[in-house]
């Protein structure tokens, strides 16, 4: 925890890579935990545009009632601790996995959204995007101005990550003296690959999980615990 907070304070720059597991600490169902389930459906025969094409509606049912979920969790003592941290840092970025904007709502400003963001719909006639915080609509699937069909504008298993979104991810890791892993399972990909990035551009890689990971390899320092209680002490 010393040395981790020392390269910490020295560092000029900083990268948060974060995963599903801050988010469960607030109440937010895993992909990969026990509570994966949504009406004997896995994630990955939902998350997919192959199911989107054979039942809109059935995936729309599905991300509906994940953001009420989401909307009942709140940020925990991590989120917080990653936004004050941003406040006192001459660069910082967060690099998410999660789609649930507790990031934001915790007040940090400078996120890459790797997989998207779920209070957001795209059309796919118009490829408009909008901001879309609804929990429940009058007809599914919800549909555009212009008519066309919306999806939850997030990644799905099978699509590619946004070069844009994907290049700005890789900046913020070439470019940090320390980088944070917490809370990933580091086994999703291209995602899990920053974390060698990181390691090979000079960064000390912290690893904030209760458990091992393969990141942990690579991992200068490996904080073992819930990163509700860890980052508060880190980076205070």
């Amino acid at each position: 925890m010393q040395d981790a907070r020392e390269w910490l304070r020295s560092a000029r720059s900083v990268a948060a890579l974060t995963g599903a597991g801050i988010s469960a600490e607030s109440g937010v169902p895993t992909f990969r935990g026990a509570g994966g389930l949504w009406k004997h459906y896995r994630p990955d025969q939902l998350a997919t545009p192959e199911a989107f094409a054979q039942d809109p509606v059935l995936v729309w049912e599905w991300y509906l009632w994940r953001r009420g979920l989401i909307a009942k969790a709140e940020p925990n003592p991590g989120h917080y601790a990653l936004a004050s941290f941003e406040r006192r840092v001459p660069a910082f970025v967060v690099v998410t996995q999660n789609v649930d904007g507790l990031h934001e709502r915790a007040g940090n400003r400078n996120i890459v959204k790797l997989h998207g963001d779920i209070w957001k719909s795209q059309c796919l006639n118009c490829g408009g995007e909008y901001a879309d915080d609804r929990t429940e609509v009058d007809a599914l699937p919800p549909l555009c101005d212009c008519g066309g069909m919306l999806r939850p504008a997030v990644v799905w298993f099978g699509e590619g990550l946004d070069d844009g979104v994907w290049n700005a991810a890789e900046r913020a890791v070439r470019a940090a003296d320390a980088v944070l892993v917490i809370g990933t399972s580091a086994v999703v990909y291209p995602a899990a690959l920053l974390v060698p990035l990181a390691k090979e551009s000079g960064a000390k890689v912290i690893e904030i999980n209760p458990d091992e990971t393969p990141a942990s390899g690579l991992a200068d320092a490996s904080l073992r615990g819930p990163s509700g209680q860890i980052l508060p002490e880190l980076l205070s």
